[in-house]
């Protein structure tokens, strides 16, 4: 095979992942099963970006039984929907349509009884498409604090504690808001190990994070002092008991609760390694749980690259290795890109040369950090047409130099989110 075959086999095989991770299917599936007819009204509400798939999925089901419904999805990730309300909003950085929405989410969970059903949807990016700031903490405040925790390199599971600690809704609230009514949620997972109280920030269901926790996540970075004032007060008033704690497992308010992972990265690197071996690769999945520096990942996928080349292993080629998760950039520029565009810069300059090697990465939900792309591909060429590679990593600049090549991987919105996809095909 020639570059550009390896190059074009990338792309089908990053396609059969998505297809995979299309939530539609798992929430028709799980609806027809639930018995809605005791129920005297539905509610639908919930925050994500792949919000719309999963609404058109439910109404699908539920058609006139829904009684009213509200999702928060990120701008242009919408879809035409009878029932149920999608309310456009900012993503990675939350702004106030997120607030507003976010408000009318938690005024129709509380609005419900016992007789009713809460359905909540669930999938990545939930956390930031769902901000309401706790008591005292401006929407301001909550921005300045996620701009730090993106920036320092701590990881979803990190983030999301803080972030859980100093909001009225995530972390388990949002269930104690709709209690006693029976909740229902499904969680399309973009997270490492599928955490129900971390995908999405864990609004219904049990927080395993504390206030503590939070606390140390801010020390480990070194920016306890340099978050606003409110929310260090906030974490500080919790770290000394001052304050009431999210909702552990046990707590009554869960009682007629059910969270369920309805989709994850497993099933779409399975769908992408089913799609190589059908292409003629040997084949690997190597891990969905693949997390930290991204650019020290990069550098154990070269790695691997050069070995398969060199010596056959861990398969002979032709070969596909296939990687899940989600991995960190630690901001020291002021670039433009995201953590897979920065995986395969970083890449490429370790495969300087490699005969016939492609590495891509890209993100399942079609935006990768600030940009219009997903990710980005390149080969053992890559640094000859732009030897500046370095520069440009060293910036954090890896979209405008993949933009130069052509070489931005561009979905657009894919209505699933299912964390990242890395492959490494040689041949």
């Amino acid at each position: 095979m020639t570059v550009q075959q390896l190059r074009r086999h990338a792309w089908s095989i990053f396609k059969a992942a998505l297809a995979a991770a299309d939530p539609a299917d798992a929430v028709t599936r799980h609806l027809k099963r639930l018995n809605t007819a005791r129920y005297r009204r539905i509610y639908v509400i919930g925050a994500g970006k792949a919000g719309a798939s999963m609404a058109q999925a439910a109404e699908r089901v539920l058609g006139r039984r829904i009684t009213t419904g509200l999702i928060n999805v990120k701008y242009g990730h919408v879809a035409p929907l009878r029932h149920i309300e999608l309310n456009e909003c900012g993503h990675p950085m939350p702004d106030a349509r997120g607030v507003a929405g976010a408000e009318r989410i938690a005024e129709i969970a509380a609005a419900a009884g016992k007789d009713d059903l809460v359905l909540c949807l669930i999938s990545g990016g939930g956390s930031a498409l769902l901000p309401l700031p706790a008591e005292g903490i401006t929407l301001e405040e909550k921005q300045a604090t996620t701009r730090l925790l993106l920036a320092c390199g701590a990881n979803i599971h990190e983030i999301n504690a803080i972030r859980k600690h100093i909001s009225r809704i995530k972390g388990g609230q949002l269930a104690r808001l709709a209690a006693p009514a029976t909740v229902e949620s499904l969680l399309l997972s973009d997270v490492i190990g599928d955490d129900l109280d971390v995908i999405g920030s864990g609004p219904t269901a049990p927080d395993a994070s504390t206030y503590a926790r939070a606390g140390a996540i801010l020390d480990q970075y070194g920016i306890r002092s340099q978050v606003p004032r409110a929310v260090r007060d906030r974490i500080e008033a919790g770290e000394r008991g001052e304050i009431v704690e999210t909702p552990k497992p046990g707590d009554p308010t869960f009682r007629r609760v059910r969270n369920i992972v309805v989709g994850g990265n497993r099933l779409a690197l399975a769908a992408a390694a089913r799609r190589a071996r059908a292409l003629g690769f040997r084949t690997l999945v190597l891990s969905s749980e693949i997390e930290g520096e991204t650019r020290e990942i990069a550098r154990m996928h070269a790695a691997i690259a050069r070995e398969m080349v060199h010596a056959g292993q861990p398969i002979k080629p032709p070969a596909c290795i296939v990687t899940g998760g989600e991995t960190t950039v630690t901001l020291k520029g002021d670039g433009l890109g995201g953590r897979n565009q920065e995986f395969v810069l970083a890449a490429a300059i370790d495969i300087l040369g490699l005969d016939r090697t492609v590495i891509f990465s890209a993100g399942t939900d079609g935006t990768d950090g600030p940009t219009d792309a997903a990710g980005a591909i390149a080969d053992g060429q890559t640094l000859a047409r732009n030897p500046d590679a370095r520069r440009y990593l060293e910036a954090n600049d890896s979209y405008h130099y993949f933009e130069a090549l052509g070489d931005l991987v561009i979905t657009g919105p894919t209505h699933t989110n299912v964390a990242d996809v890395r492959l490494i095909l040689v041949s």
